[in-house]
């Protein structure tokens, strides 16, 4: 199997993204990066960051999200890289 990508990202139609951060985002990123792969936040409030360390600030917010293995969500990373946007290194577990 070659494995994928999901992306649901934040947009100007849903600033804050689709999907509800406490029962959906933060799960299913936990589940990812168990597996070894990144769960990352896309493009959110001003910087590129970590799904399961987003701290939910009501019980039905919600949050973009980017998630894969490496090399598939380092492919999104290059396009932010492209663009000028501050890219986090990939961490890989070995």
């Amino acid at each position: 199997l070659y494995g994928g990508i999901y992306i649901y990202p934040a947009d100007k139609k849903s600033p804050k993204g689709k999907l509800r951060m406490l029962y959906e985002g933060i799960p299913m990123a936990l589940i990812i990066e168990q597996a070894g792969g990144i769960a990352s936040t896309g493009y959110f409030n001003g910087k590129i960051g970590e799904v399961s360390k987003l701290t939910p600030d009501a019980i039905h917010c919600k949050c973009p999200i980017i998630m894969g293995g490496h090399r598939d969500v380092g492919v999104v990373y290059d396009c932010y890289k492209k663009a000028g946007v501050e890219v986090p290194d990939l961490k890989k577990d070995d």
